[in-house]
């Protein structure tokens, strides 16, 4: 049905009694909220009919995403792997590592001091030319990189006699938290597999069926929020100034003339939404309508998408 004509039917059926009370016509609609996962996935299978109405927390659909379980397995070994390493900068070198590290220092040491030793004999050979330039090039290299794994070793031993330095304990807590985050992540991801109802409502679309792959946030079902209906008359501009958000109305739907539901206005459009051609006579402004959305309250769950209702406004006191 166009707007146009659902506008018309606003207009021709909306009317004010000798109490003040407006009457309009309008249609419920709910809330909607749309049920979709978070990462891209197949439908495996989808456990609700349109139509059936749902708990917040009821399983919705399930997926499959192939990648997921390895995922999470990954990230948990990862998780282990870095609790374990902090436990061991906590803990501190032990006696072995530094005996080992004391063992290569001096290994390291006497290198260090053979290749000074060779290139110092070599020097004056080569001065006096008994020996080549390149000889004493290669014992200069070779005397310069023994030096530097003897520093290197000397540094480590150092450092396990020390104890662990305070910024390796924050370096491991911060690669440990950091691991528990990705796995946390991968785990949201696998919760994800099972798609349940964020709130209780009705069902009021399946957009997706099962065997077809769906991308991140795509819609799989969409719930009317129980307890969220709503419905939206069109009041025309002489009726207009007796209209104000806050103001109580009733609904009635055809069905249940007896049964009335509370409601009250929640909003008034800022401008009018049905112009049939410019408006120009004191009659032709009278035609314009403002649309006027009306929250109802529902404990029944006897209010449904769809559903036709006519909706009394009580006039304000003072109006």
């Amino acid at each position: 049905m166009s707007r146009s004509w659902l506008l018309l039917i606003g207009l021709t059926g909306c009317k004010q009694d000798d109490s003040g009370r407006i009457e309009a016509t309008g249609t419920i609609e709910m809330i909607e909220v749309d049920v979709s996962p978070q990462a891209p996935a197949r439908v495996a299978a989808i456990l609700v009919e349109e139509g059936q109405s749902v708990q917040a927390g009821d399983t919705i659909a399930t997926l499959i995403q192939s990648t997921t379980r390895a995922d999470v397995a990954g990230h948990r070994a990862k998780v282990r792997a870095a609790e374990a390493s902090l436990r061991e900068v906590r803990a501190g070198a032990r006696p072995r590592e530094i005996e080992r590290a004391e063992a290569e220092l001096r290994r390291t040491e006497a290198e260090a001091l053979r290749a000074t030793q060779d290139l110092k004999r070599i020097q004056p050979l080569v001065a006096a030319g008994a020996e080549s330039s390149q000889r004493l090039d290669a014992a200069t290299a070779e005397a310069a990189t023994a030096a530097a794994r003897r520093d290197a070793a000397r540094e480590e031993v150092q450092l396990l006699r020390e104890g662990t330095r305070p910024e390796r304990i924050e370096l491991a807590r911060a690669e440990l938290a950091n691991a528990r985050a990705e796995l946390a992540a991968a785990d949201a991801v696998a919760g994800d597999l099972i798609l349940t109802a964020p709130v209780g409502g009705t069902v009021l679309s399946r957009n997706a069926e099962p065997g077809e792959m769906l991308s991140a946030g795509e819609s799989v079902v969409t719930l009317g929020q129980t307890g969220a209906a709503y419905t939206r008359v069109y009041v025309p501009t002489r009726q207009l100034p007796w209209v104000r958000e806050g103001q109580l109305a009733t609904a009635h739907l055809d069905g249940f003339p007896d049964r009335p539901f509370r409601g009250r206005i929640v909003a008034i459009s800022p401008s009018a939404e049905f112009t049939p051609r410019i408006a120009l006579t004191e009659k032709e402004r009278a035609d314009l309508v403002f649309g006027v959305k009306v929250a109802l309250e529902d404990t029944t769950g006897m209010l449904k998408a769809g559903l036709p209702a006519t909706v009394e406004i009580h006039r304000a006191e003072g109006l």
